[in-house]
């Protein structure tokens, strides 16, 4: 009701329809990514974005599709549905082909499972105001957790960069093994797509690297993703590269809406932990970037509630067969840059994506898988900028940077679920190291000030005569009460 109308309207459309461009490429790939057919992409770039403005706090969040959280979900795709489940036997010969289209039905029977279970935790914790439970994932835990997700990203499209297919691998060494057969097909690759990756990839690097050095003048950033798709979805159907090169295609994405399904409950008791450690790593990134945007603005994002939008999001998309989402920096950069100022935005990007489900999707048959996974890598680049978070948190706190290195060997090498509950389980450890070693100083007063500091790193500091100042950088309680009687 307080929406100034004058002020801000032609700065959410133009954000709008800057991010909406953006959500188009960024599905269609992200869909790829979590193991499911493409149409499911702009579902979920759509509905969540849609009901995100009715109960999201952050003015500047652009909820959707995310790289992590679909590897994520791809990880159980992968596991609990592997193709060799659907091997048919060509016209009675003994060549065997993968049933599509029976795989994926199921494989989004599953994951819309999953959104829906994802979407009951958030919500509950968040109607119980549990919106602190975030504190427990640290800065570097968040980080480190993010940099060992998009090092499982790069790997898994690897595949569609050399054109060649690969065993599913899911557990523990699961990224390492599937490297290792990458390696062993290298003789295999199919060189038609590995040009056209290439290609694009270079493309899109150039451009968003334009982008941001000429971001002051350009009005909207160039959206080279999406001219990217159009390019190379004309030249594949005039050429017909998937016929004459082997080029591996997105196929049919089908038009229109379709009805809501009720998911599979059967699904809950294997999905359960998958469901939670999605929901907890999905509200960790959208109130980290949720709480950026409000301090530079200055306005208050409600966590709790944030949650609760969330997870309202992620239950209802999951009817429609939505995947989990969560948000995204480069998106929600846009949104900021190009002028948007609320959810407005969000709104007419949801109806350019609404678009084009109903009448542009299915003119994308013929996009190469090459084009979605160079897309793909080159967003990975601000994820693989945390490796420079060693060396500051080497300079800074070494305690931080061990639960970094920790929570990203534990990732990479027990997998996305796994690693994330020892991660956590690593940093609680930390705290308690920390509470119990805290770090004791006598303090002395710096002369003609007021100011007090420890007297062993500061010279300057001279202990009041008769007074003793004893300070612990920790709370005393039972765990250290004996460290600090015996430090006192």
């Amino acid at each position: 009701p307080r929406y100034p109308v004058k002020d801000w309207l032609l700065g959410d459309i133009a954000s709008g329809f800057s991010v909406g461009i953006m959500h188009l490429p960024q599905g269609l790939a992200y869909a790829l990514l979590a193991g499911l057919p493409p149409v499911t992409g702009l579902y979920s770039s759509f509905y969540p974005v849609f009901l995100y403005f009715f109960f999201g706090t952050s003015r500047h969040n652009s909820v959707g599709p995310f790289a992590v959280i679909s590897v994520m979900i791809g990880s159980v795709t992968d596991s609990l549905v592997p193709s060799e489940n659907f091997l048919e036997s060509v016209n009675g010969t003994n060549i065997t082909k993968v049933n599509e289209e029976q795989r994926d039905a199921t494989r989004v029977e599953l994951v819309a499972t999953i959104t829906v279970l994802t979407g009951i935790f958030q919500v509950a914790l968040g109607l119980l105001q549990f919106g602190f439970v975030v504190t427990y994932l640290s800065d570097p835990l968040v980080r480190g957790y993010t940099t060992a997700a998009s090092v499982h990203v790069l790997v898994s499209q690897l595949k569609n960069v050399f054109g060649v297919s690969l065993g599913e691998h899911s557990g523990p060494l699961s990224l390492f093994m599937t490297f290792i057969e990458i390696c062993q097909k290298l003789p295999e690759t199919n060189v038609g797509t590995l040009v056209t990756a290439i290609i694009a990839m270079v493309a899109i690097f150039i451009v968003k690297e334009l982008n941001h050095k000429f971001a002051a003048k350009l009005p909207m950033p160039i959206p080279i993703e999406l001219i990217t798709i159009i390019v190379s979805t004309g030249i594949s159907y005039g050429v017909n590269l998937n016929t004459k090169f082997g080029i591996s295609v997105v196929g049919n994405i089908p038009s229109g809406l379709k009805p809501p399904v009720v998911p599979n409950v059967s699904y809950f008791g294997q999905v359960v932990g998958n469901a939670f450690a999605i929901a907890v790593v999905g509200y960790a990134i959208c109130i980290s970037l949720g709480k950026i945007f409000a301090l530079k603005h200055g306005y208050k994002v409600d966590s709790n509630q944030e949650l609760i939008a969330l997870g309202l999001c992620n239950f209802l998309g999951g009817f429609f067969q939505c995947f989990a989402i969560s948000c995204s920096m480069s998106r929600s950069l846009v949104q900021e840059s190009t002028g948007g100022n609320s959810q407005v935005a969000g709104v007419i990007s949801s109806l350019v994506i609404l678009v084009t489900i109903l009448k542009i999707g299915e003119l994308f048959r013929d996009l190469p898988k090459a084009i979605l996974a160079a897309i793909i890598i080159i967003n990975l680049k601000g994820m693989f900028k945390q490796f420079d978070d060693l060396r500051t948190l080497w300079k800074s706190n070494r305690v931080d940077l061990m639960v970094w290195i920790v929570t990203f060997v534990a990732t990479l090498t027990l997998n996305l679920d796994i690693g994330l509950g020892a991660s956590v389980v690593f940093g609680l450890l930390t705290v308690i190291f920390r509470t119990q070693l805290p770090h004791y100083s006598i303090l002395g007063r710096i002369s003609d000030t007021d100011v007090y500091r420890d007297v062993a790193e500061y010279q300057m500091a001279q202990e009041v005569p008769g007074v003793k100042i004893f300070r612990s950088s920790s709370t005393l309680y039972f765990a250290n009460v004996e460290l600090y009687a015996e430090a006192l």
